[in-house]
């Protein structure tokens, strides 16, 4: 496998255009500037542990929609998340945090910033 500045699995339990369970296992993708995109089907931990094995020393991050972050969140997967909110309203959508206990799990948020144009904010897992 090439290596690659990052490894970015997309897993999900709604049927969408990356994964869905019922799906045919699909081909790495190969992008230009060596970021590869592996389309994993067999679980959240096969596919953390295909990404740390192609990460080696780097960092993996996890991509995907609010069901697969929510799932890695859930599973204290995640050891950081960064989040940027922008001030406008964009009517519908999924809602990240929709029956997750941030607290309970463990997250703390570490940092925020605030510009006009957006606010960032960092949870970190505490060990």
């Amino acid at each position: 496998m090439p290596a690659s500045l990052r490894s970015d699995l997309f897993t999900s339990r709604r049927n969408g255009p990356f994964t869905s369970p019922e799906s045919a296992t699909r081909q790495s993708l190969e992008m230009k500037g060596g970021t590869t995109f592996h389309f994993v089907t067999d679980g959240i931990h096969a596919a953390l542990q295909r990404a740390k094995d192609a990460a080696k020393d780097k960092d993996v991050r996890i991509g995907g929609g609010t069901a697969t972050i929510r799932q890695y969140l859930c599973a204290r997967l995640i050891d950081e998340l960064h989040l940027a909110f922008r001030p406008i309203v964009m009517g519908s959508g999924e809602n990240l945090f929709a029956g997750v206990d941030l607290a309970a799990l463990g997250y703390r948020c570490t940092e925020h910033v605030s510009t006009d144009l957006a606010m960032h904010v960092l949870l970190k897992k505490q060990i």
